[in-house]
């Protein structure tokens, strides 16, 4: 006896989906997410970005069963919202690009300068701390691990640490998580993807994973580069803060740098992206090399 499957809870969901995408986002809903998404973690959103935005909340509409995006506006800015749905709201609107190995100069000079250096200063084994600031999902906080680990093959009269932090606590998950597709890090050296990587047992969809002795390094806490203070307690060697200043605006960036440089210490180094630059602005930082400076 054949059995028969109704197909209407997927119709349903199909048009539920429909309906969505065809909701416009008003100049004057975007107007205020903008303002507000602005005001708060200082991400510039200009008119341009508005169908970005309209697409990126699409999927928090359908999930919330909401039916414009008036209603999504007014939910985000209740009480309710305030406490619930802000977070997941950022967690779509900011952009986490990163890779392993994402500007390898900056890796060489770690190698073959500050951990040098390091060690030369430091006769008794001390812990050499690191802050990957905007860290989104972690290749940068492993790349470090695995440059550091590398190093201390040799020069066992040091340990370290790393802290990553991010607005988005989705994607700080994905940290955590530390679980990468093989394409996400084929251009990781084999030897240290033997050396430093487990792989899945799944052959349709294969994925690796940061052993634990790497994954350990790292601590990861949630950061709105906003915030009047950060809630760090230490100081730190190095800061990497690197693609992420660039979508705020050069008042924001200097504010942001001095707060970051507040929990550097003296002598401690500075790491922008290639596409930063701190020319013309008051912070305590002299330039070394393109893109890396030193706390003076």
């Amino acid at each position: 006896m054949s059995e028969v499957f109704s197909t209407q809870p997927e119709k349903e969901t199909l048009n539920s989906m429909s309906a969505v995408y065809k909701l416009q986002m008003s100049d004057e809903i975007f107007d205020k997410l903008s303002q507000f998404i602005y005001s708060e973690y200082g991400i510039k959103m200009p008119k341009a970005k508005k169908v970005m935005l309209q697409s990126r909340l699409q999927r928090r509409l359908r999930d919330m069963k909401m039916n414009s995006y008036e209603q999504y506006c007014d939910f985000v800015f209740s009480k309710e919202g305030e406490a619930m749905e802000l977070v997941h709201m950022i967690d779509v609107v900011t952009t986490n690009k990163t890779d392993f190995f994402r500007e390898p100069t900056h890796f060489d000079f770690i190698r073959h300068t500050v951990l040098p250096e390091f060690i030369a200063r430091n006769r008794q084994k001390t812990t050499m701390k690191f802050w990957s600031a905007g860290c989104s999902s972690g290749e940068e906080v492993y790349t470090l691990a695995m440059v550091v680990s590398e190093f201390m093959d040799n020069n066992r009269n040091m340990d370290y640490s790393i802290l990553g932090t991010d607005i988005s606590s989705r994607i700080l998950q994905k940290a955590y998580d530390a679980v990468y597709t093989e394409e996400r890090v084929i251009n990781i050296p084999l030897e240290l993807k033997r050396k430093y990587f487990l792989r899945s047992k799944d052959r349709v969809k294969p994925t690796v994973r940061l052993i634990p002795e790497i994954r350990k390094k790292a601590i990861y806490q949630r950061l709105n580069f906003m915030d009047d203070s950060y809630p760090v307690q230490e100081k730190f060697d190095v800061i990497f803060c690197r693609n992420v200043l660039i979508y705020f605006d050069r008042e924001t960036q200097q504010k942001v740098i001095n707060r970051l440089c507040n929990h550097l210490k003296t002598g401690g180094y500075f790491f922008l992206g290639h596409s930063e630059s701190i020319t013309g602005m008051n912070v305590p930082l002299v330039q070394l090399k393109p893109t890396v400076f030193m706390k003076v």
